[in-house]
């Protein structure tokens, strides 16, 4: 089991240029909005032909561009869970179901029958979709690509029509739903929880092209490049100047940071994630910047402090406030203590970036 796509295709001033492999059974594609997620799905699924390469899933050659190989969308045995899935308005839960089934009548309802019951739709079988919920509708689109057994389910942003209450309970339940299907589910978000949440592996993409790919929580964890780590949630970056193996001086925010592990040479950029700081009180030790309070934002379980640099740039306009996020369990230390002194970066959370071409 395993897909490749290598492909290429140009859509007015867009250029899609994308490579992967990948053998999990869960892959996540993250990236913002217009950058070419759904794009790559569609070219997967058959309902973009991309302008050369190949795509192949399960030792299945099903586009080659070169060979003049291009297996029509309904011979893919792909199911698409669109972002409004894409259901029948004048037809039935049942018949929505039934769309597409091959065999005999008995054999279609007794198919019908028992997606109804895996997907917890009983009682619904005869309301059309505009008299159904936001989830139960996603639930009969996924009972109806289910139907079928597809080798592959490409899930397009299938989150993004229902309102936050809900989305937390959906993702349980499509990752529960799914757990007996043994094919390649391709889900592509923005969102990083999301993703982090469903994938095994996962790809990201930035402008058309593949920034980073691997495993979801390697990524998470070292995403190597400046765009990856945008997009898995990093608020803070620094233009990096490498002194040495283990010193790295932080441009923009005006420190020096010190680090028992060698330092990449290629490092560009340093990242740090809003969460992880170490607050310090007293006298400043080794890797810390000076609490400044520039501004701040309470949320009901979380306070947000921005600090200023201790850069003397301040003509610069890349220097940045520093985001520090400070979680409710966090908060009586503050009221204990009041603001620390410093914060103290970690070298385990030290993300030592790239530029992103």
């Amino acid at each position: 089991m395993g897909i490749t796509v290598d492909v290429k295709k140009k859509l007015g001033e867009f250029c899609l240029d994308i490579r992967f492999q990948s053998e999990a059974s869960r892959i996540g594609i993250l990236g913002a909005s217009g950058c070419g997620k759904s794009m790559t799905l569609k070219s997967i699924a058959g309902i973009e032909t991309p302008d050369e390469g190949e795509i192949v899933i399960n030792d299945h050659v099903v586009f080659d561009s070169r060979q003049k190989v291009n297996i029509k969308p309904q011979k893919r045995n792909i199911g698409y869970l669109f972002q409004n899935y894409a259901l029948f308005p004048t037809m039935t839960v049942n018949r929505n179901i039934a769309a597409g089934l091959k065999g005999t009548r008995q054999e279609k309802q007794e198919r019908v029958q028992e997606m109804i019951r895996r997907f917890q739709l009983e009682g619904l079988e005869e309301r059309l979709p505009g008299e159904l919920s936001g989830g139960q509708q996603q639930r009969v689109a996924l009972a109806r690509i289910m139907a079928y057994e597809p080798d592959v389910i490409l899930l397009d942003e299938p989150f993004s029509a229902l309102d936050m209450f809900l989305k937390d309970r959906l993702q349980q339940e499509l990752m529960e739903m799914l757990e007996g299907y043994h094919g390649i589910v391709v889900m592509v978000s923005h969102n990083r929880d999301e993703i982090y949440r469903f994938s095994e592996d996962l790809l990201i993409l930035d402008q058309g092209r593949v920034v980073t790919s691997g495993k979801t929580r390697d990524i998470f964890d070292h995403p190597r490049r400046k765009a990856a780590a945008r997009l898995t949630g990093c608020k803070n970056f620094s233009r990096a100047k490498r002194l040495d193996e283990h010193t790295v001086k932080a441009l923009d925010w005006g420190v020096e940071l010190k680090t028992r592990n060698r330092i990449p040479e290629d490092t560009t950029w340093i990242g740090f994630r809003a969460h992880e700081f170490l607050p310090i009180w007293g006298e400043r030790i080794e890797n810390c910047i000076r609490v400044q309070v520039a501004g701040t934002a309470d949320l009901p379980f979380e306070k947000n402090f921005y600090l200023k640099p201790e850069t003397e740039q301040l003509q610069d306009v890349r220097a940045e406030n520093i985001c520090w996020f400070l979680q409710k369990d966090k908060w009586d230390v503050l009221s204990e203590k009041g603001m620390p002194d410093y914060l103290q970066f970690p070298e385990e959370y030290l993300l030592f970036l790239t530029d992103d071409c």
